[in-house]
């Protein structure tokens, strides 16, 4: 069963998703990549730097780390995330927008998929840390945390515009999502858990995917559509 149509007005007010700017993001989530394989020394030594700096902040301030503990581990923990996707596709499904529902899911399975199947094939260099503030063993290229947070808040706001929702929710929802995107980061490289590339690269992708996937319904949602008075 396909999505139910939209309304002319809400045609109108509905931001069509670029595909270039999937492509541009794309195109530097490679090229980061190919650095990070081809273990680059400028940017490697970048990545220790920052990353140790912060670290050593961290192990000095034991407050703030279980502050931050808390939030990647429950608030914007990549289960959460996927949980709120979750929410959105039963929702959408029992509008009877199924399509649209089976959309979101894939793309979610995708993103989760495409980031396990790149940190397999590439070896990257964990950060180890004399002093056990989390488990860095988990550290990888890209950082599933930061692109679970592209796509999941990505997609949830398409799917707000989409809808038609007043513009305070969307400025609302904007708000929170780049909160959440730009804290998943911050809390991972603060707890030392992640390299800088591995946060960048997880949003670049994360980036990417979402705009191709956005852009990709919307195409294929004009080509399905019933014309008006059919």
């Amino acid at each position: 069963m396909h999505s139910p149509p939209l309304s002319p007005a809400h045609r109108t007010r509905t931001p069509t998703p670029a595909p270039w700017a999937g492509a541009v993001c794309g195109v530097l989530a490679l090229a980061l990549l190919g650095l990070v394989a081809a273990r680059w020394p400028p940017l490697m030594r970048l990545d220790r730097d920052i990353a140790e700096a912060l670290h050593r902040r961290a192990v000095t301030e034991p407050g703030l780390v279980h502050v931050n503990r808390l939030l990647t581990d429950w608030l914007w923990d990549p289960w959460t995330m996927r949980a709120l996707i979750a929410v959105a596709v039963v929702a959408l499904w029992r509008r009877g927008a199924r399509m649209l529902a089976a959309w979101v899911a894939v793309t979610s399975l995708v993103s989760s998929l495409l980031q396990q199947g790149i940190k397999a094939a590439v070896g990257r260099e964990r950060p180890r840390w004399p002093d056990p503030v989390d488990s860095a063993h988990y550290a990888a290229f890209p950082s599933g945390h930061a692109m679970t947070a592209v796509v999941s808040c990505g997609l949830l706001l398409w799917l707000l515009h989409r809808s038609g929702a007043r513009p305070r929710i969307r400025r609302t929802a904007s708000a929170a999502a780049g909160i959440s995107v730009i804290g998943v980061g911050l809390t991972r490289l603060y707890l030392g858990v992640h390299w800088p590339s591995d946060v960048l690269g997880g949003w670049l992708l994360g980036a990417a995917l979402t705009a191709f996937a956005a852009a990709g319904y919307e195409r294929y949602a004009s080509r399905h559509r019933p014309e008006e008075g059919a």
